[in-house]
């Protein structure tokens, strides 16, 4: 599952910095993250660090965006892997 930001979200600037896979950017109000980039921290951390470093509790798992462990392994690997030229 990706992660979602919540209209709890304070703007603090927390966590687009602290996201490995540069998935959370700002939206029009407040941040919001890229499923399709979101892994979960899954390949780079034991726990999402967007979760763990927000001061409010607003990133819960995304509903809409339901994926497997596997999954979210097989998407990091996608995302970190170079292409051969």
């Amino acid at each position: 599952m990706a992660l979602i930001i919540t209209e709890e979200c304070i703007n603090c600037d927390v966590c687009e910095p602290v996201c490995p896979n540069q998935a959370i950017s700002m939206g029009e109000v407040i941040y919001e993250i890229d499923p399709a980039l979101c892994t979960e921290c899954v390949g780079h951390f034991e726990v999402p660090q967007c979760q763990l470093y927000c001061p409010v509790d607003c990133i819960p798992l995304d509903p809409n965006h339901v994926e497997s462990i596997e999954n979210l392994q097989q998407k990091f690997l996608r995302l970190t892997t170079l292409p051969k030229p």
